[in-house]
């Protein structure tokens, strides 16, 4: 997508071929898979791979941007911008990580770095778009807060509107001494934002405007999980009555109904992310969360165990019933990614330094090896977009 077509598309302008395409991504030929890493010996910042829905063939990754840590990647609703959350803890001479903002050629998978900006506070770990392509929210996980940025028409990043700082603790003295914000989203009516944190045991309820991209306090303010559990990531079920967290600490799913009127989350469900009768160990702990977009599953990754749990989802209550768990071929699974076909899920080790294809059983949810695997420097996170013609 030329940046001509991405501000096309941010403004509205149906008549723009590649916005059209772009607003139907299910049906694309070929997708650019993005993938976050922490940069090092291995990796120079943010690359891509062309990913074939039809065979689940994922090609050779290239450098896309050479930018610090860009650990967790968000895609913009018009695919024509890419954000990243830069996971340092000095950025400009402050003890601050960084967003950088980029913009997309889905004809060679490069990205040119429009600009950055602070993120508010060090290690910053997640970054959302909210839902009209307007705010870009992130959670800093060494600062313990959260901050949104809003997106000027040409995809750049305009200095933060809003910074909330997160207080408190919880019951692990050496894990939870403060807050340690770990994942922030909006939900489908992008009327509220979620934020989990893991220091807290919450899962933190802001109101959000996108007119002018402010977080303000809920009422309720927040949920609790299980002291010393450490919400980590959230996903919403594709038909927003329910909100699934994984848990940290614990190696825990909790699942929450959700109330969009109000921003309220009730627990429904607590249950293990590891098979039965499965111990938990020091080494173990999750990471993602991602729902199928069929509504029927759900999936978390297991790190030290090396696996992916399969649930499957009952769309009447919202509760999850364990399928299975399959080993990632590699080392500590951090995020990883279902295509938007909903028939692979690719797999990110970033201990192993490689990406895993799995093919999605749309039937049970289960998943197999494809036998394909790419080399990438300490992969964390996988986002897709869909590649120009």
């Amino acid at each position: 997508m030329t940046f001509t077509c991405a501000v096309a598309l941010l403004l509205g302008c149906a008549s723009c071929p590649r916005a059209q395409a772009a607003a139907t991504p299910r049906n694309a030929k070929e997708f650019l898979a993005y993938i976050g890493t922490y940069t090092g010996a291995k990796s120079k910042g943010i690359y891509v791979a062309r990913f074939d829905p039809a065979s689940g063939r994922l090609g050779a990754p290239e450098l896309a941007a050479e930018t610090v840590s860009p650990s967790f990647l968000a895609i913009h609703p018009n695919q024509g911008f890419l954000y990243a959350a830069n996971e340092t803890g000095d950025f400009a001479g402050k003890k601050s990580g960084a967003v950088s903002a980029f913009g997309i050629d889905s004809h060679t998978g490069k990205l040119t770095q429009l600009n950055q900006q602070p993120s508010g506070g060090d290690g910053p770990c997640h970054v959302a778009v909210d839902q009209t392509g307007k705010t870009v929210l992130v959670a800093n996980y060494g600062g313990g807060s959260v901050e949104a940025l809003p997106i000027k028409p040409d995809g750049s990043l305009d200095a933060p509107t809003s910074f909330i700082q997160h207080r408190g603790s919880s019951v692990d003295k050496q894990r939870q001494e403060g807050p340690h914000g770990h994942f922030i989203t909006t939900d489908a009516a992008n009327r509220f934002a979620l934020a989990c944190d893991l220091g807290l045991d919450k899962v933190v309820v802001y109101k959000f405007d996108p007119a002018n991209s402010s977080l303000v306090a809920n009422d309720p303010p927040s949920a609790s999980v299980a002291p010393g559990s450490g919400p980590r990531h959230l996903a919403f079920h594709p038909g927003g009555r329910y909100a699934y967290v994984i848990n940290e600490m614990k190696c825990t799913m909790t699942a929450f109904s959700y109330d969009p009127a109000r921003g309220e989350l009730k627990e429904v469900q607590n249950l293990s992310t590891l098979p039965g009768g499965e111990t938990l160990k020091p080494n173990y702990s999750t990471a993602e969360v991602e729902a199928h977009p069929s509504g029927k599953f759900l999936y978390g990754s297991n790190r030290g165990h090396d696996s992916i749990v399969v649930f499957a989802t009952d769309p009447a209550t919202g509760k999850l019933t364990y399928v299975e768990n399959v080993s990632t071929q590699g080392k500590t699974p951090r995020s990883f990614g279902i295509d938007p076909t909903g028939n692979y899920l690719l797999a990110a080790n970033q201990d192993s330094d490689n990406l895993v294809v799995f093919r999605i059983d749309q039937k049970t949810g289960r998943l197999a090896s494809t036998g394909t695997s790419i080399e990438v420097g300490k992969p964390v996170c996988v986002k897709f977009v869909p590649a120009g013609k």
